[in-house]
């Protein structure tokens, strides 16, 4: 996607990019650094933010890697504070980790199931319970906030085998229409981006052949998105004026038929 933003419209920005050390995460978190934001990249995988770190500050932007496992509360916590003395006040919170595995419900693959429930739920609840408090004071302060999370038009669709991750982002989706109810009166703007087919590593994760052969399909026919496009998208949500919260983004290929 070619740049829709110029110059640093998010100059003096706190960011916080969960899920960073690939795909989605770290093409945001490159493009607010761009866009000048201070950004903390969080994930578990500390030598691809380390490297994630470094080519942004290759860039002239500001970053600090902390690796952490987002479905562990009291690291989550941790971080949070890390954040708040090395960067100050977070304003600007993608909580974007999240896993997909798919397979027949049939299949009583429960350990996966346990694994979406832990990272696509209770790792976005973690992170929402260690940020909110950052966002409720910059929007004290007069400041934009913004609480932007990763579901996926899963959330939506009914496809098969999808069970379990679907499920995990029907909640995602709704559950930021009614915190929208607390915290925009707050003037924190809580929002969901509902992406189709990203060419991400995110399929990858995907063990049933039949899921795994529609996305390949789908990255060989159509010109699917890249994660720029999505991290273009997310930056054009914060640099609105604070009044303005666009609440669901549903952003696909333009030839993405399912």
């Amino acid at each position: 996607m070619p740049a829709l933003l110029t110059d640093t419209p998010l100059a003096g920005r706190v960011a916080v990019v969960t899920g960073a050390s690939s795909g989605i995460g770290a093409a945001t978190a490159t493009r607010l650094a761009e866009l000048g934001a201070k950004v903390a990249v969080l994930a578990r995988r500390k030598g691809r933010l380390d490297d994630l770190v470094d080519t942004v500050k290759a860039k002239g932007g500001t970053a600090i890697a902390i690796p952490v496992d987002v479905t562990d509360r009291a690291a989550t916590d941790q971080a949070a504070r890390q954040v708040a003395a090395e960067l100050g006040t977070a304003d600007l919170v993608f909580n974007n980790a999240g896993v997909q595995l798919v397979s027949p419900i049939t299949d009583l693959v429960q350990d996966d199931w346990q694994r979406q429930i832990d990272l696509n739920v209770t790792g976005v609840m973690n992170v929402i319970g260690a940020f909110l408090p950052h966002l409720t004071g910059a929007a004290e302060e007069g400041r934009p906030a913004d609480l932007i999370t990763t579901s996926s038009i899963a959330a939506t669709r009914i496809l098969e085998k999808f069970s379990v991750y679907s499920g995990t982002k029907a909640y995602i989706s709704h559950i930021t229409r009614l915190l929208r109810v607390e915290l925009g009166r707050k003037n924190i703007r809580v929002a969901t981006i509902e992406p189709g087919m990203v060419d991400t590593e995110l399929p990858d994760h995907v063990t049933d052949p039949d899921a795994t052969a529609l996305m390949a399909d789908l990255i060989e026919q159509i010109d699917v998105l890249q994660s720029e496009d999505v991290a273009e998208t997310v930056a054009f949500m914060a640099a609105l004026p604070r009044h303005v919260n666009l609440t669901e983004i549903t952003i696909l290929p333009t030839a993405q038929a399912i």
